[in-house]
């Protein structure tokens, strides 16, 4: 399956993040779900990944904030139909290779704790639990991860 960076301003890409945001307010409080939209996406230091299906529509999405202190995951999302054919752990080792070329020294993401199948998904890939970084605040309905990458 293709997993390539495009610019997220494509009305498949804005279908994914739609469900996605869909999917969150289901299960967070709207000020919990840190979300980023697509104009903020498409700024110099995000890369934006899409997985597509054979016929070439997009099924997932992922991006990764580079900044000079870490790797932000952001807008991690594969649709349903397409889960458990390793969409997901495809874009997240593209992100991370992504990560590490720009000289991040680790990665970090904020996800939910009603999101059982993101959990295990970044502890697969190693990441574990830490506090709040940058602007996030405390929040019940946040957890903090962290993968070190040197």
């Amino acid at each position: 399956m293709p997993i390539a960076f495009e610019t997220p301003d494509q009305p498949e890409v804005h279908a994914l993040i739609a469900e996605l945001d869909t999917y969150l307010l289901d299960l967070y409080p709207a000020e919990s779900v840190y979300a980023l939209d697509v104009k903020t996406l498409l700024q110099p230091n995000i890369r934006f990944a899409v997985a597509r299906d054979a016929r070439g529509a997009a099924i997932g999405c992922g991006a990764v904030v580079l900044t000079g202190e870490y790797g932000e995951i952001k807008r991690m999302y594969v649709r349903p139909a397409a889960r458990g054919a390793g969409t997901a752990r495809q874009l997240m080792d593209l992100l991370e290779h992504t990560a590490r070329g720009a000289g991040c020294p680790e990665l970090v993401l904020e996800t939910g704790p009603a999101n059982p199948e993101a959990l295990a998904l970044y502890a697969r890939h190693g990441f574990e639990r830490c506090g709040p970084y940058g602007d996030y605040p405390d929040d019940p309905h946040s957890v903090f991860m962290r993968k070190p990458l040197n």
